[in-house]
This record gives C-alpha cells, structure tokens and sequence, in this order.
C-alpha cells in the first residue's frame, strides 16, 4: 500500500529529525532524500511508478491537482503517523524537469510535537549580549540567517527565560508555527483567508503586548507596522533574509525605512549561523553518523553582533549616503568563524562553507 510507504518514510524522517524530504527525479528512476542538519543523505531509490504514487498521494492529501503536472503548486496536509502522536504538518512543494518528471520536496513542521530547545553556541560571550537585548522594555531587534539556522529557536529560548522571571503579553506571528510554547499567544499567517503578516501586527497591537515576535517581514508594509509597534513602546523582534548585519540595515532602508526611524527604534541586529561542530574523535566534521556527539549537539550558533554606538554610526552613515570610512560589526561572521576554526570547534572545510564572501 503506497499510503504506507508513505508513513514508513515519514517514521524515518522524524527519527533523523529531517527538516525536509526530497523526492528528486532522475533519467530512469528517482531518489529519495533526506534533509539532517543542512545536508542532504540519500535514502533509498525508487521506481517512478512508485515515485509519481506517491507525489500523487501526497498532492491528493495536500489538496492540489494531482492531474497537473507541469505548473509547479505548494500546499499543506496533516498526516498521522501514530495514534499515539500528534498529526505532523506537511508543507508540499512541486515544480516539473523537462522530461516533465515532478519532483517533490516535503517540509516537515514539528510544531505540535517539538518544544523549544536549548541553543547550543560555540562563544556564550554573545549569546548574554543578545539576552541583554530581549530584556530591553521597547525598541527593535532585527535577525537573519538561512533558513534552519536556528533563528526561531534562539528567540523562544531567550523569551521563555525572561518570561520565567515576569509576567509578560507575548504574540508571535508565523508562516509556519514551528515550536508550540503555550506561554506565549501564538498566530499564523493564512494567504488564503487574506491573513497577513501586517494585518496580524495591527490587531496584536490592540491587545497591548510587551513583545512582539514577527517571523518575517516581507514587505514594506510589514516594515511599517513593525517600526510603528517599536515607536509606540513595544518590544518587536522580527527576522528578516540579509547575508549579515550591514545587509540587513540595507534591505530596511529598501522597504522604504527611513534611518531616521531606524535611530528611533533599532537597537540590535543579529546574524545567525548553524556550524557542524568537529568531532575529535572522528577528526572530521560530525555528521549524522557520528556516534560521539549527540544529535541535539552536532551543530552549535555562531553570531555577528550590531550594537551600540557601532550601530548608530552605521545608521548615521547610511542617512548620510556616503561612507568615508567603513563601519560595521567588531566581530564579524567571518572572524567568529576564524575564531571557531583556531580554537578546534570547526573543521576547515566548515569555515570555507559558511564564509561571507
């Protein structure tokens, strides 16, 4: 039965703690992979009478097309895997090769069975610095990094923290909701009820929240709503896409964010890294693999900092349109990497990886 073909594959996803399974196409067949940890491990290979069952399964329960197979079409399922368990959330996503072969890849959401998690980071230093930030009354805090670079995880730590010492109002808004924390009052973003982003901050703001967690700001009306809940004395923490601390600034003043609004509100841009840790006793990178770190440990953060007076001095600097002389972060991703490098926390191949070029 392909429905459980279906269900063993997700059983293994989840022991491995895969983020996404990949159904990829091939001359003659197809391959099935897993994403652990940012790397892609081959699972098994596949005929493609049971490959297109099972995107066809899969896209029946997603509530696409399943008859077309040449635009690519995304949505969203339930499956469960236990009676036991809670249903996992599917995000499905098809786009078509020009042998029009469909591939599929599966994001697989761990909210209703995941909670927060403890950031692992190789310099604690940084990691205080950014929890002195979160304990700030109002004001902006910006961060980026890829995507499953443990940005989400390293805000719901730092707020359950504060939370654990004052009674707080905190509304986070997501696309997906991907840790379930019932102290916080969590919200999702739904394109096709025309609930978005923007439109969630303008109701947050009438229950009179102390923070505000925005999971991405897209656009420049997001932006807006996001400067205005900061000039009007909340805390907001969104994320948005940028390669470091300097682009992130960049990409707000593309949305049409003035640095005069900036100096009244942002008070701290974080860049964030996952980094496979080295394994002395394999004397490699470890990999998933690996028995001599445990799962939860095999990657660590690494963070570039924008702060302070650096901070003012960049805004000040991008209102000015013109930079003299170049300012930025004292530590930047790059000599964080070093750092890690010298100190035989990464492997040299992991430092060229993950260098900002």
């Amino acid at each position: 039965m392909i429905e459980e073909e279906v269900k063993n594959i997700l059983q293994i996803a989840i022991q491995q703690q895969a983020s996404d399974i990949h159904l990829m196409p091939k001359s003659s067949h197809y391959e099935l992979l897993l994403s652990v940890h940012g790397q892609l491990n081959f699972l098994k290979e596949l005929t493609d009478k049971d490959a297109k069952r099972m995107i066809a399964q899969l896209k029946f329960l997603a509530d696409l097309d399943v008859g077309e197979k040449r635009r690519p079409q995304s949505g969203a399922c339930e499956f469960e895997i236990e009676e036991e368990m809670p249903p996992i959330e599917l995000r499905l996503s098809t786009i078509t090769d020009v042998n029009l072969k469909e591939s599929l890849v599966i994001r697989v959401i761990y909210s209703r069975i995941h909670q927060a998690q403890a950031v692992n980071c190789y310099f604690p230093s940084d990691l205080q610095l950014l929890k002195s930030l979160v304990q700030r009354k109002s004001g902006l805090i910006l961060i980026s990094g890829p995507v499953g670079s443990g940005k989400t995880t390293t805000i719901y730590q730092l707020l359950r923290e504060r939370m654990a010492h004052e009674q707080l109002q905190i509304i986070t808004m997501e696309d997906p909701v991907e840790i379930r924390e019932e102290s916080f009052l969590q919200t999702q973003i739904n394109e096709k009820a025309a609930i978005s982003y923007d439109l969630l901050i303008k109701s947050a703001l009438r229950h009179h929240p102390d923070i505000l967690f925005i999971g991405e700001i897209r656009d420049e009306e997001t932006a807006r709503m996001t400067i205005r809940g900061a000039l009007t004395g909340h805390l907001m923490i969104a994320t948005l896409h940028a390669t470091n601390t300097l682009g992130v600034i960049g990409r707000l003043m593309e949305l049409q964010i003035s640095p005069q609004q900036l100096s009244q509100t942002l008070i701290g841009v974080v860049s964030q890294r996952l980094v496979p840790r080295y394994c002395l006793c394999c004397h490699k990178i470890s990999t998933n693999h690996c028995p001599h770190i445990p799962a939860t440990q095999k990657r660590a953060a690494l963070f570039e900092l924008l702060t302070g007076p650096t901070l003012k001095e960049v805004i000040l600097q991008g209102q000015k349109q013109v930079i003299d002389q170049p300012v930025g972060p004292k530590l930047t991703l790059n000599h964080q990497l070093r750092k890690a490098w010298a100190y035989g926390y990464i492997h040299q191949e992991s430092y060229h990886q993950f260098e900002v070029l």
